[in-house]
Order: C-alpha cells, then sequence, then structure tokens
C-alpha cells in the first residue's frame, strides 16, 4: 500500500539532514512542500529531482485531498515543511488527517527541529517542558499568555521573530525578570548565536542592538525545573 512520509529537514545547516531522510526523499514518487522554492532547493543540494505539490497553511485541506488521490493511485508520497519538523509549528497535521482518514499509513521520519536543537543545550531539567510556538502579535494576548505560562512554575519554548523578540524579551522580564532564559538566533546557521541569562540581563541587552535579524527560539527556566536541579545535586 502506497504511504505517505513526514520528514524533518534541517533548519539550517544541511549537514543535519538525516541519511534516512535523504533516501526517503530518492524513492518516493511525489514531494509535496510548504514551500516548493525552499525544497527544490534542498533536492538539488542532493541531486534529487521529483515532482513538487504545493502544501502550504492556505491550501493544505485541497493540496491534501491531491495527495490522497496521488495514494489512491499506487503513488508514495514524501511531505516536507520549509525547515525543520512538520506539524511543529508548521503545516503537515491537516495533512496527515487527511491521509490517515483516507486509510493509509504515515510514516515519520524524524528531523531537526528549533524546538528540540534549543533544549538539548538549554542545561536546566525537569520533566515537564510546554512548547508554546508563535505567540499572539498582539501586546495585550501575548502578556496575557505569557503571564499564564509563567505561572504554571514548568520550562516554556517560544519561537519569535526577529521584529518582535526585543518585545517578547521586554514583556518576561516586566512579569518575572528573574527568571533564568536562553535565546537560540539562527540555530544551525553560520552566524548561530546562543545567550543565556535572567530575563532582565537579555532583554536589556538586545533593547541596546541596533539591529536584528535571524529567527529566534527562546527557553523560560521553569521554577519547577530549577529545583528539581537543585534538589539532584543534593543527592
Amino acid at each position: 500500500m502506497s504511504e505517505l512520509y513526514v520528514i524533518g529537514t534541517p533548519i539550517g545547516n544541511l549537514g543535519d539532514i538525516t541519511y534516512r531522510a535523504i533516501e526517503t526523499l530518492k524513492k518516493v514518487d511525489f514531494v509535496a512542500a510548504e514551500d516548493t522554492r525552499h525544497t527544490l532547493q534542498l533536492l538539488n543540494h542532493f541531486e534529487i529531482k521529483k515532482p513538487l505539490i504545493s502544501c502550504r497553511a492556505q491550501n493544505e485541506k485541497f493540496a491534501g485531498e491531491k495527495v490522497v488521490k496521488l495514494l489512491q493511485e499506487g503513488h508514495d508520497v514524501a511531505y516536507a515543511s520549509d525547515a525543520g519538523t512538520p506539524g511543529i509549528s508548521d503545516p503537515g497535521a491537516v495533512l496527515v488527517d487527511l491521509v490517515r482518514e483516507a486509510g493509509f499509513n504515515v510514516v515519520p521520519i524524524p528531523g531537526p527541529a528549533a524546538f528540540a536543537t534549543l533544549v538539548s543545550v538549554a542545561g536546566t531539567g525537569g520533566k515537564t517542558l510546554i512548547f508554546e510556538g508563535f505567540l499572539s502579535p498582539k501586546p495585550g494576548k501575548r502578556r496575557s499568555r505569557l503571564k499564564e505560562l509563567l505561572a504554571t512554575g514548568n520550562a516554556v519554548v517560544i519561537y519569535e521573530s526577529p521584529f518582535r523578540i526585543t518585545k517578547l524579551l521586554s514583556d518576561i522580564a516586566d512579569i518575572e525578570g528573574n527568571r533564568r532564559i536562553v535565546v537560540g538566533r539562527e540555530l544551525t546557521k553560520l552566524h548561530e548565536e546562543i545567550s543565556s541569562g535572567s530575563a532582565s540581563e537579555l532583554a536589556a541587552d538586545y533593547s541596546s542592538r541596533q539591529s536584528i535579524k535571524g529567527e529566534f527560539a527562546v527557553f523560560i527556566s521553569g521554577v519547577k525545573n530549577i529545583k528539581f536541579s537543585e534538589e539532584s545535586t543534593d543527592i
């Protein structure tokens, strides 16, 4: 039976793609992509030639129906978002639901994600971690949600754009300035930068910068995580 392969692709450094991902892209008949131009560059880099299908957030249901039809015709299809793992602040969930409802297998091909990349170097243990993704761009909704997240006492990972990162850090500092955070900018890329400190310190740092570029992931350490780490060192 035909299958849909959901493939994690590099978030920056092309060397992070897995051997299994390359082999899967080589063997499928079609590749559905959030941005066909972006995925075409990836395929060209590895000298893979496949027909591409646009499957972005704006047309995911319509594109998903096209993918189901291809599967019904006996074709294997891969899906890749622009960067990272589909379904994590990227399209993919609607497509997967449609394919599974049609009776076809959905096979995960694990790969990079900014979320997991930042957590791996955050340096704070604990059992509970909340992945929030992008907050609302509206100041009131953003601050309200931040207060709710910080009040849980758990660690949180948030994605943010270069246009709002300073506002996000300032909001965190206003709510709980001593909370430890780690900011990852352009993770795995040439100008990767990972900064760690209190919310107040990093808010001041970014507020003083004249130019801010890149994509951001922000790890907010939870008070429960900190307590867990302290207790662990006493054993």
